[in-house]
């Protein structure tokens, strides 16, 4: 019920696997029950500016930018999920009628700001479950992108640590609790 669209410089296939997890889980939480496109972008410009664009929903089409230069996954994930509480909205028929979501709508319009306020406690807190129900293992999640050391890269660096420190190459740290100062 998505696809995702890479049009950013960036590749993003350590998302694209976390989200082909996260989606369905979202859906599950929220119901929304139409497809949903989601365009990474790349926007030099925009990543320069403190206030600049993060994400946007286009209710017409359907589909969640994210605009993703300069920011953490995490971050990209959350705004994903924000996103899609928007998309749920406009499901449900709550972006029906003209809307004005031009600088300041938040403020001028108050259907509009319990959307937004909606999109912000909901997705936040979706996103939020996500992440702990892998971290707890109740979701198995490989995450790419991250490494993870084996059981020989661990040995061979600790051989590696005792035998510099052995050879008087890597002094040995002394404990601060026992009072004991570093030479100088």
């Amino acid at each position: 019920m998505y696809k995702i669209n890479n049009n950013s410089s960036l590749d993003v296939s350590h998302l694209t696997d976390i989200i082909s997890h996260f989606m369905p889980y979202n859906q599950k939480q929220l119901g929304w029950n139409k497809p949903v496109s989601l365009f990474f972008q790349s926007d030099h410009d925009n990543a320069n500016k403190i206030l600049g664009k993060t994400e946007q929903y286009d209710p017409d089409q359907f589909s969640i930018t994210i605009f993703v230069d300069g920011r953490h996954p995490k971050d990209i994930l959350r705004s994903l999920s924000h996103e899609l509480v928007h998309h749920n909205q406009n499901c449900l028929g709550q972006f029906d009628g003209p809307q004005d979501a031009g600088v300041g709508y938040a403020q001028r319009d108050p259907h509009l700001r319990t959307m937004e306020r909606e999109a912000y406690e909901k997705g936040n807190i979706i996103f939020r479950d996500f992440e702990d129900l892998i971290k707890t293992g109740k979701i198995n999640i490989k995450l790419s992108g991250e490494s993870k050391m084996s059981l020989k890269e661990w040995k061979n660096n600790e051989l590696n640590g005792l035998l510099m420190k052995k050879w008087g190459l890597l002094k040995e740290e002394r404990s601060k609790k026992e009072g004991l100062e570093e030479d100088c």
